[in-house]
C-alpha cells in the first residue's frame, strides 16, 4: 500500500460474528476500509457476508485467505482477527507469518505468557495491535480529561462498574467455554475495564480478585482491587446479576468526586446523570456539582488511526508499528493483571503482577 492515508484500504475479516459483523466491520468502513474477505465456515454467515459486504468473498478458513492474498487474488492491508479468544494467537501468528499487519481483538490471548509470545513473534515482522475499542468511549475519554486537567486533584480511589442484568442463560461461547479457552468474564469485559484504569493511573503493581461462576463454565461475576504503581486504588466490578447497576464510575480525588450513570445501552445508561447534550457524569466539589462536556469521542477513532498506520507500509514495519493506535504490550500488562486476579481467586491470597518481558510490578 502506498504512503498515502487517502489511498484504499482493504482489510481481511476473520469472524462474522456478534464482533466481526456487529462491531468490526461498521468501525472498518467507517473508518474508510473496504472488506475484501471474510473468513468464515458457517453457511448462515457467508449468506450474511454476500448480504452486507458486495464484493467481498467468503473463505471458509484462514489459510486459504492468506493463500489467495499471496496469489494477489485478494487485496489485504491488514487482518483483523474477531473470532473467540481461544482462536486469537493461532489466528494472529498466521497473518503474523504471512506478513500482514494485524488487529486482534480483545484480549489478545487467554493469559500473559501466550501475549507475550504472540508480540515477540510479530517483532519486526509484522505490525500487531489490539482492539481496545473502550479507550474511546465518551466516560473514558471525558475522565481522561479530567485527570490531565488536576480539576479532581489527587486521584486517590477509582471505582468502575460494568453491571447488568442477565437473569436468563448463559447460550454464548463466553459462558459455555472454560477460562483456558477463554470463556468468563474476567477475560472478556474486565480486559476492557483494567486496560481503561491502566491508560488513566499507570500499571498496576498489586491485585485482590473474587470470582464466581453463576450458571457459567468460567466466571459471570468478578470483583477486582488494583493498587497502582501511582498510588491509586481501582476497584472493577463485573457481574451479570445486578438489576439495578451502580454508577459506571466514581472517581475520588483531594479536589473533588467525578461520577458517571450505568452501562450505554441499559435502562439509565452513561446520559442519567446528564441533564443537558455535550456532558458526560457530574464533578461533585462537596457543596454542588456541575456537568462535565463530553471529551471528543468515537470507537471509530481506532481504525481511523489504523488506516493511517498501514498507510505507512513503504517505510517498514517499525513505522507502521509505531503508528498503530494500540502497543500490544499494553495488553500483555493486561493480562498479567488478570492472571494474578485468577491466581488471587484461587489461592485466596494478595497477588503481585507479573508482566512477561518486564517482572515483578
Amino acid at each position: 500500500m502506498p504512503s498515502d492515508p487517502a489511498a484504499p484500504a482493504h482489510a481481511l475479516l476473520v469472524g462474522y460474528g456478534s464482533a466481526g459483523r456487529g462491531i468490526h466491520g461498521p468501525l472498518l468502513q467507517q473508518a474508510g476500509f473496504g472488506i475484501t474477505g471474510v473468513v468464515t465456515g458457517n453457511p448462515e454467515r457467508v449468506a450474511q457476508v454476500e448480504q452486507d459486504l458486495a464484493g467481498a468473498t467468503a473463505y471458509p478458513d484462514l489459510a486459504t485467505a492468506l493463500e489467495a492474498v499471496a496469489a494477489g487474488a485478494l487485496a489485504a492491508d491488514v487482518v483483523v482477527v474477531a473470532t473467540a479468544t481461544g482462536a486469537h494467537v493461532e489466528q494472529a501468528r498466521a497473518a503474523i507469518e504471512a506478513g500482514l499487519p494485524v488487529v486482534v481483538d480483545k484480549p489478545i490471548a487467554p493469559d500473559s505468557a501466550q501475549a507475550m509470545e504472540l508480540v515477540d513473534a510479530a517483532r519486526d515482522q509484522a505490525a500487531l495491535t489490539v482492539f481496545q475499542n473502550r479507550r474511546y468511549d465518551p466516560d473514558v475519554r471525558t475522565l481522561a480529561a479530567l485527570v490531565e486537567s488536576g480539576e479532581l486533584g489527587e486521584v486517590v480511589r477509582a471505582e468502575m462498574r460494568w453491571e447488568r442484568w442477565l437473569s436468563g442463560p448463559h447460550d454464548g461461547w463466553r459462558g459455555r467455554e472454560s477460562a483456558d479457552q477463554g470463556g468468563g468474564v474476567l477475560l472478556d469485559l474486565h480486559a476492557h475495564t483494567v486496560d481503561a484504569v491502566v491508560q488513566l493511573f499507570g500499571p498496576v503493581e498489586i491485585v485482590y480478585a473474587e470470582l464466581a461462576a453463576r450458571g457459567t463454565v468460567a466466571e459471570s461475576e468478578a470483583f477486582l482491587s488494583l493498587t497502582h504503581g501511582s498510588g491509586v486504588v481501582s476497584h472493577l466490578g463485573v457481574t451479570g446479576l445486578s438489576a439495578a447497576p451502580g454508577p459506571r464510575w466514581r472517581v475520588m480525588g483531594t479536589a473533588g468526586s467525578y461520577l458517571v450513570g450505568g452501562v450505554e445501552g441499559e435502562p439509565g445508561g452513561l446520559r442519567e446523570l446528564d441533564d443537558e447534550d455535550g456532558h458526560c457524569g457530574w464533578l461533585y466539589d462537596g457543596q454542588q456539582r456541575r456537568p462535565v462536556a463530553a471529551a471528543p469521542h468515537g470507537q471509530v477513532d481506532f481504525y481511523v488511526a489504523v488506516r493511517q498506520a498501514v498507510a505507512l507500509a513503504e517505510q517498514g514495519v517499525a513505522a507502521v508499528q509505531a503508528a498503530m493506535p494500540v502497543d500490544p504490550e499494553d495488553a500483555v500488562h493486561v493480562l498479567a493483571v488478570l492472571d494474578a486476579a485468577r491466581h488471587c481467586a484461587d489461592n485466596g491470597q494478595v497477588e503481585r503482577v507479573v508482566t512477561p518481558g518486564v517482572g515483578p510490578a
